[in-house]
């Protein structure tokens, strides 16, 4: 008999999220089921709150497929070869990331973060960093991103 109080259903707490997770300036991300924490080995699901004017350089993840599921604020994303496609996503929406897509996320207010879920079909944080100029004009301030920008 399975020992289901062990192996059972894991439930991961609003405020004990683990945030030893890469960081991007603008952004806070929150790992919640990972293997470590849960016990997951094909899905990673975690939190991310972007800051106004914060946004990612172009990356893709490799072989992964990610979900985002927008709780608050407006999401702006780009992508294909030149980030020529660009859509925004708010509460309620949910976006699908196909794996290799070359893309870029970023808050698409001034003056309010965007909140998401983030669900990626594997454990490692694959972010392949990719030089295409982004068509949007850089905000004012922002810091360099060494988790998603473009390689040297």
């Amino acid at each position: 008999m399975a020992d289901w109080k062990q192996h059972g259903i894991r439930i991961v707490r609003a405020g004990k999220l683990d945030t030893n997770t890469p960081q991007t300036p603008g952004m806070s991300r929150a790992a919640a089921i990972t293997h470590a924490r849960t016990g997951a080995n094909k899905l990673w699901a975690g939190t991310v709150t972007v800051q106004p004017a914060a946004r990612t350089g172009a990356h893709h993840h490799g072989e992964l497929e990610t979900v985002l599921y927008i709780v608050r604020g407006r999401a702006r994303f780009r992508w294909g070869d030149h980030l020529e496609f660009v859509e925004e996503a708010g509460p309620g929406d949910f976006i699908y990331v196909p794996p290799f897509v070359p893309h870029q996320e970023m808050n698409a207010r001034p003056d309010e973060p965007v909140e998401a879920v983030v669900v990626r079909s594997g454990q490692e944080p694959i972010v392949v960093n990719l030089d295409i100029e982004s068509p949007e004009p850089a905000p004012h301030g922002t810091e360099p991103d060494p988790f998603h920008s473009k390689p040297n």
